[in-house]
């Protein structure tokens, strides 16, 4: 399977012929993909018709097809969750972040694939495009794979450790993991509520801006004279591996030599217990979210999830109130940290999309999800036999839009899909 990616549809394209032609490209390859769970098309050439006639929303959006994935909420769409507990019954009402699309012209398509709950259990369905063999990975599988292959242009994710980013990497596309309380999780399954985050897939970063336009983020202040990015390489940098080792070194030699400011940072002391520390709110926020299925559903329920409910007893109450404490300490440091800098640049994942159907090893993600950060996935590289490889840009809170401007212009200085 090779994966393409359509730019977004003009303006001036008939909204019923852009649906028809996302239509066609889901027919064609998603037998293989399998990045659908429902698809709603009468429902959507009826939005689109009426918007041709002149009619219903004609906002920044209009006439552009998005799939959701399957953990949010969309009107009269099941909002499955890949379990056997998910809702086969249509939902009542759309989620919050999908009213806002709908509100803006877009034509929500239909629901995509996700790991069981957007947490833990059951592996998605869905296949690498670019390789059919391996994970799009998780838990935003369909929602990445469907953009990758040009099915949609845009794409509802969601993150709690690394399910936007990861994902962003291993199907070679933009993908904004938008600062924590942006977007409103209403609607949207809960795992673990001081980290969820709705994230946001596009086919380019023009798409990510106006999804960041359409949810009302601040817009980006002036550009600075000179690029600054900071060389963040994390505590986990023994985890990466060789073809992520070398996108950073090629990038940071390449921005450098195109007169960007670059700087190897290393973060605070305060971040030496993150992971520890992540893992403790991720398993006990997630025993409070799946405590009801556990008690009135144990047999349908997936180990994984019994797991977390029992999590008080690995986690005591004293060492969650730690977690707090030191995430909120070096969410502090860090961004005094990043003063003075557009980014950080950072890797994105280990690797390449490793075989099989596993969501893949989110250690370079969680950490800026726990410090509720924005990151901007671009898919910069083509490692050995074509995979997609990319590369993360991270800021302050709230500077999602700058953190977009900032990650144009790194990209018109290094382009995209180098070979590694």
């Amino acid at each position: 399977m090779k994966a393409r990616r359509d730019s977004m549809q003009p303006m001036s394209t008939p909204a019923t012929a852009a649906l028809d032609a996302a239509l066609r490209r889901i027919a064609a390859t998603d037998r293989e993909i399998r990045a659908w769970t429902h698809l709603a098309p009468a429902a959507a050439r009826a939005a689109a018709a009426a918007q041709d006639r002149g009619e219903g929303p004609t906002g920044p959006l209009a006439g552009i097809p998005i799939g959701i994935k399957d953990v949010i909420d969309v009107a009269a769409m099941p909002t499955s969750h890949n379990s056997p507990l998910g809702l086969a019954a249509p939902a009542i009402a759309d989620a919050p972040c999908v009213a806002t699309l709908r509100a803006a012209g877009a034509l929500i398509l239909g629901k995509t694939d996700t790991t069981e709950f957007a947490a833990a259990g059951r592996n998605a369905a869905t296949a690498n495009p670019h390789d059919g063999a391996r994970t799009p990975g998780g838990s935003s599988s369909g929602s990445a794979a469907a953009v990758a292959a040009g099915h949609v242009p845009l794409a509802l994710a969601t993150q709690t450790g690394g399910s936007t980013i990861r994902p962003a990497s291993f199907c070679g596309i933009h993908a904004l993991k938008p600062t924590w309380g942006q977007i409103s999780r209403e609607g949207a399954k809960l795992y673990a509520a001081s980290l969820d985050t709705i994230g946001l897939y596009a086919s380019s970063l023009a798409g990510l801006d106006l999804l960041a336009e359409t949810y009302d983020f601040a817009p980006p202040p002036p550009p600075r004279a000179s690029l600054r990015i900071g060389l963040c390489r994390t505590p986990y940098w023994p985890r990466a591996e060789a073809e992520t080792q070398a996108a950073m070194a090629d990038a940071a030699a390449r921005l450098a030599a195109a007169g960007a400011v670059v700087e190897e940072v290393a973060l605070p002391a305060a971040c030496d217990g993150l992971e520890e520390a992540f893992m403790a709110i991720l398993f006990r926020e997630g025993a409070a979210a799946f405590l009801n299925l556990a008690r009135a559903e144990p047999a349908l329920l997936h180990a994984d999830f019994h797991q977390r409910v029992a999590a008080r007893a690995r986690y005591p109450d004293e060492a969650l109130r730690a977690a707090y404490d030191l995430t909120v300490t070096a969410r502090i440091a860090v961004e005094a940290a990043m003063a003075g800098f557009d980014a950080f640049l950072a890797p994105s994942a280990p690797g390449v999309a490793p075989l099989g159907r596993g969501p893949g090893n989110p250690i370079f993600n969680q950490m800026w999800t726990q410090l509720h950060l924005p990151v901007v996935h671009l898919p910069l590289y083509r490692a050995q036999g074509g995979l997609p490889l990319g590369l993360s840009l991270v800021a302050p809170r709230f500077a999602d839009r700058a953190l977009l401007a900032a990650a144009a212009r790194v990209e018109a200085l290094l382009g995209r899909d180098r070979p590694l």
